[in-house]
């Protein structure tokens, strides 16, 4: 893989992750995937956003790729499966601030798992989403039955997966899909523009909020009390609240440092 197939900027605190490869609707392989976690591991950003280039988001697998590794694909499926494609779903997961995608054209099969695992979802108004898995005789496999339901509820998301529709960017965002519909001509700058905005918010509670929403899909009420008196007192410790607090005194913008 050339390092042209993956390309990562870092600007304003955001790191800029976007696939480059056309000749595939941007499709995945093995290495643009330990690319991209790679590039979520690199300290120095408050904020990922993962875009895909040429009005496309992400097709998923490369077939073609797949076609061309022949059986050793196939004989390392499961560690292919665990640590490039699982593991890039656990590093969008694991990044500590906001992961963005920044959907611009089709986001299918893993493509769409990928979007579904960030924790917000810009989509131009050529964007859609397919969980095609099923009219390839396949299943999601990229935390889709996880993250899908959780979204959109369950009744929705069983349909979207066992007919493979697709979806619409407006009726994304109406179903909960996706959070905001930008206009395609200005949609990179629309959407660096969002992610500079959050990169200013403070860091420490942005860890404590991802990690509070997440455990809590799974757990009580008093666990989610308990988390959050956790993290709200090491958020009153902190400089930034210190900062917060000053800023709304003095009636301006206030200006985190992480710490």
């Amino acid at each position: 893989m050339s390092e042209s197939e993956v390309h990562v900027s870092l600007a304003d605190d955001v790191r800029w992750i976007e696939l480059r490869r056309p000749e595939s609707r941007n499709g995945l392989t093995v290495e643009t995937n330990l690319a991209i976690i790679a590039a979520l591991a690199e300290p120095g950003a408050r904020v990922a956003v993962i875009a895909g280039s040429g009005g496309h988001f992400c097709s998923g697998l490369d077939l073609k790729y797949a076609m061309r590794m022949g059986p050793g694909l196939a004989q390392n499926a499961e560690s292919n499966m665990r640590d490039a494609f699982h593991g890039l779903i656990r590093a969008i997961r694991n990044f500590e601030g906001p992961v963005v995608a920044a959907v611009d054209g089709p986001a299918v099969g893993f493509g769409c798992d990928m979007a579904l695992a960030c924790d917000l979802r810009l989509v131009s108004e050529r964007a859609r989403f397919g969980e095609v898995f099923v009219k390839r005789g396949l299943m999601p496999d990229g935390g889709a039955t996880w993250s899908l339901p959780r979204l959109v509820g369950v009744g929705r998301a069983l349909e979207l997966m066992l007919t493979g529709d697709p979806v619409e960017p407006a009726e994304a965002v109406r179903i909960g899909l996706a959070n905001r519909l930008l206009a395609t001509a200005d949609f990179e700058a629309a959407a660096r523009a969002f992610a500079a905005r959050l990169a200013k918010g403070p860091p420490i509670p942005y860890r404590h909020i991802k990690q509070a929403v997440y455990a809590g899909l799974d757990s009580d009420l008093a666990a989610a009390l308990d988390r959050e008196a956790a993290g709200q007192l090491e958020c009153l410790k902190s400089a930034d609240f210190m900062e917060g607090a000053a800023a709304f005194l003095q009636k301006r913008e206030p200006s985190f440092r992480g710490k």
